[in-house]
């Protein structure tokens, strides 16, 4: 055993110092260096019977490796299949972070419970018959999910060679503790060991693993910035807790995309998937009113119809508000200043309220159509057709600027009921004998003629 030292972590990065500081010099933080005590052991929690015989890996040239593509593992949900790239990888580890009571639980204790192959659950957070519970609201089934809890990785190990599990699920990945180390559960250097110990699990024995992992008041994961780096797939679990809606979105993914998303319903017993949201981010009425306009956006591969809401009014105060829901601020007075300086209107003296529908954010510039017929149809008072959606980025000078698949946003509207869009008059489209109209446009001006004549 080697000699007990002391070292200082920055909680927030995990920076490692050899003597106390006020600052830390990586993060710039102040007061976040702690000391902890080290005692690390020769041998390491898992080890495997085939690393000692096994000979040591030789280079290979790029040509030589197999390149035969890796047989994923299909969770049974659509969702979280389309998220991770198709399916679990084995050997991959994966972290799954969001708020507290977002559904992190929920949704991989349903997962478990569904999947067909023999899921070991533990859990440092909840007793057995905590999660009992929590496992009859959701679903009766589950024959070959097993629960353990427990926070030492050398009993988790234990009980993995005894039952041998085909995918291990820990929460929460802060909770766990090493006897190689003597400091708390939660802190830098125990995170960082217990996740390299299941990194080690996972690589030799080709099992994947899925940690779930508290965040900060920031929302970035807590603990060191290394422990992102050290898991195949990051995942985050984001929504308000006021809407029942709930995204899962990919930070990173050395398997897949980070451009998709999965949409999830929180319902009394359990996460829904769902198919179709474009559905749920529309609102339904019954007769049109102003300053609503329909969007076509692009999340990943998936194409989405989302609802913007405008209000225009006049400005009570000396400086106008401009405030925005689910939308780039800076954006929204970019196109205010277009529409004031191109295409002449007074919109300077007035407040502005911009709200995407559903709880979601969105980055995508094609929107931007969509804000303009939105703040202009409420600037008017004059409500757009509901039949109508927009595709198309607004330019400096106040052009429609062309946006990326175009076909696919066309095809979107034309399933949901759509009967006319309007993009760019420079966008290619390939497509023939749609049923929808498509309304060209080259300037905003040309967009406010045809709605509000």
């Amino acid at each position: 055993m080697s000699k007990v030292k002391t070292t200082f972590f920055c909680q927030n990065c995990g920076a490692q110092y050899a003597k106390w500081q006020g600052q830390c010099n990586s993060c710039k933080e102040w007061n976040t260096i702690a000391e902890e005590i080290i005692q690390k052991q020769e041998k390491t929690a898992w080890k495997s019977e085939t690393t000692s015989t096994s000979k040591a890996p030789k280079p290979l040239r790029i040509k030589e490796i197999d390149s035969a593509q890796e047989i994923r593992m299909d969770t049974t949900d659509a969702e979280l299949n389309r998220v991770l790239g198709g399916g679990i990888v084995p050997g991959s580890l994966i972290l799954l972070g969001g708020e507290p009571g977002i559904g992190k639980s929920t949704l991989l204790l349903q997962i478990s419970l569904k999947l067909p192959y023999k899921t070991l659950y533990v859990s440092g957070e909840e007793s057995q018959k905590q999660i009992k519970m929590r496992a009859e609201r959701i679903t009766p089934s589950g024959d070959n999910c097993y629960i353990l809890t427990e926070t030492k990785t050398q009993n988790i190990f234990k009980q993995i060679e005894a039952i041998e599990p085909e995918i291990v699920i820990i929460d929460s990945i802060q909770t766990l503790h090493t006897d190689y180390i003597e400091s708390t559960p939660g802190s830098i250097s125990q995170i960082r060991e217990t996740t390299a110990e299941l990194i080690k699990f996972a690589k030799e024995t080709n099992i994947p693993v899925i940690l779930i992992g508290h965040i900060t008041k920031d929302g970035n994961i807590a603990g060191p910035k290394i422990l992102e780096h050290m898991v195949d797939t990051v995942l985050q679990f984001e929504g308000d807790r006021n809407h029942v809606y709930r995204i899962l979105r990919s930070l990173k993914n050395r398997f897949g995309s980070t451009a998709e998303i999965g949409i999830y319903e929180m319902l009394g017993n359990g996460l829904r998937e769902v198919s179709n949201p474009s559905e749920i981010l529309i609102s339904h009425k019954d007769e049109e009113l102003s300053g609503t306009a329909i969007a076509s956006t692009l999340e990943g591969m998936r194409p989405l119809m989302i609802e913007i809401q405008a209000l225009v009014s006049t400005a009570v105060y000396g400086t106008p508000q401009r405030s925005t829901t689910g939308y780039n601020a800076k954006r929204l007075n970019m196109i205010l200043a277009v529409l004031e300086k191109r295409a002449g209107f007074r919109l300077g003296a007035k407040d502005v309220f911009l709200n995407v529908t559903g709880g979601i954010s969105v980055d995508d510039p094609a929107i931007d159509l969509a804000v303009v017929a939105a703040i202009l149809s409420s600037n008017e008072d004059i409500a757009v057709n509901k039949d109508f959606c927009f595709a198309g980025e607004v330019g400096l000078s106040g052009e429609i600027r062309p946006v990326n698949r175009v076909d696919q946003r066309i095809q979107e509207a034309e399933k949901l009921g759509f009967s006319t869009i309007f993009v760019s008059k420079y966008n290619k489209i390939a497509l023939k004998n749609t049923g929808i109209k498509i309304r060209l446009v080259a300037k905003i001006e040309d967009v406010a003629s045809e709605l509000f004549g």
